[in-house]
């Protein structure tokens, strides 16, 4: 096994998850190819999904800062200028998803999401943290989108769809609140805003905070408009990758990655901030005693109010995110437990997910760690989740980008 904790093994390990992508996933016509099977052969040239435009934004700009490879750069601006020209809409939003036949686009799905809008956001940041000064006025109107159209102040939230003529559903849910606690931490970091730091906490507190106090102390995934939960929103239906049923367990491990994130923003010994450490160690081992598989290793996807797994699947990002709060939690806390966490989690990815013959990590595997199908990296994925995580840990080693 090679050394994980090595920030030359990180940093190899990004380059070359970037390979995979390289050579195939820049269309000359505009933005990026969102399909691709294990050995990279692109299967939907047209389908263009905005979480997949976004994270490839994210992926270049990343790239460039920590490796200083041009074509990295010009990847941010071609990423940035399809999201402005085939994503935006002449009502200010952008579309969830698209046609694009090489020359122009056609909204398949208008609906607008605050998640969606979360990825514009971190796009912009991350673009402008590369260089690209153009993004600057990108971040602001996404801001103003998601400010005028889901804030909402009694609830210190956001609120989650909008028909594409914002006409805002009555659905709430944690995901599209913890993206956007991720893109404001971002945003921060590109502007120094207070603003952006001050809505991270807010939405830390509220959804790690008041919301998870009314289920058990963890993170539920689904509230109805009045921030109630939903125990049955998605019950039984497996086919919403973006709203799963369950209790999630890489959004546990993901919100204990965000957490000591905020609070290295803030400080450590900032007032009012002392319920943040234990709070990430506390989803954390939750996480951890439920939802690793003892028998075939690898964490599972979900499991239920009772503490059964409900989802026995393995996701790739699941054990990316867990892996990379591990490594957090290890140097946050020096509890030498998580790194043994980590090393787990890493070896079991090592064996099982990352494609040792073609590059980049297989999205999904059963219970006992077979591959479901030949389909990569569909729409959605770019693997913003594994190189981030890793740029998350080299950053905590001390070896953040420039």
């Amino acid at each position: 096994m090679p050394n994980f904790r090595s920030p030359e093994f990180l940093a190899d390990h990004i380059a070359h998850t970037l390979a995979f992508y390289a050579p195939r996933s820049r269309d000359a016509s505009g933005g990026f190819f969102h399909f691709f099977k294990d050995d990279g052969t692109v299967y939907d040239r047209r389908t263009r999904h905005l979480v997949s435009s976004t994270r490839f934004v994210f992926n270049h700009a990343m790239a460039w800062r920590r490796f200083g490879q041009p074509d990295d750069l010009e990847a941010v601006r071609h990423g940035l200028a399809f999201l402005q020209t085939a994503h935006a809409q002449p009502n200010g939003g952008y579309a969830w998803q698209i046609d694009w036949d090489g020359h122009q686009a056609t909204v398949q799905d208008g609906t607008q999401h605050c998640y969606g809008l979360a990825f514009v956001l971190l796009a912009h940041a991350h673009a402008l943290m590369a260089g690209v000064e153009e993004a600057r006025a990108g971040l602001a109107h996404t801001r103003d989108l998601m400010e005028r159209h889901f804030w909402e102040p009694q609830h210190q939230l956001y609120a989650d769809e909008a028909t594409p003529s914002w006409q805002v559903g009555p659905y709430r849910g944690q995901n599209a609140n913890m993206h956007a606690c991720e893109a404001m931490l971002a945003a921060y970091d590109a502007t120094r805003e207070p603003f952006y730091l001050q809505r991270a906490r807010t939405l830390a507190e509220s959804i790690t905070g008041r919301q998870a106090a009314l289920a058990d102390g963890l993170v539920w995934e689904h509230y109805r408009e009045d921030w109630s939960v939903d125990w049955d929103y998605n019950r039984g239906d497996k086919t919403n990758i973006f709203r799963p049923w369950g209790f999630q367990t890489g959004h546990l491990t993901e919100w204990a990655k965000l957490l000591l994130q905020l609070e290295g923003h803030l400080g450590p010994d900032a007032p009012g901030t002392e319920w943040i450490v234990p709070r990430a160690r506390h989803f954390f081992d939750t996480a951890m005693q439920r939802g690793w598989d003892a028998a075939h290793g690898g964490l599972v996807y979900g499991f239920g109010p009772d503490g059964a797994v409900c989802d026995g699947d393995k996701y790739f990002w699941v054990q990316a995110e867990s892996f990379a709060a591990a490594a957090l939690l290890a140097v946050r806390t020096g509890d030498a437990g998580y790194w043994d966490w980590y090393d787990r989690i890493w070896a079991y990815s090592w064996d099982h997910f990352v494609d040792h013959a073609h590059g980049a990590w297989y999205r999904i595997l059963t219970p006992q760690n077979a591959k479901i199908s030949d389909e990569k990296s569909p729409a959605g994925k770019t693997h913003y989740h594994t190189m981030g995580a890793s740029h998350d840990v080299l950053k905590a080693l001390g070896h953040g980008v420039k």
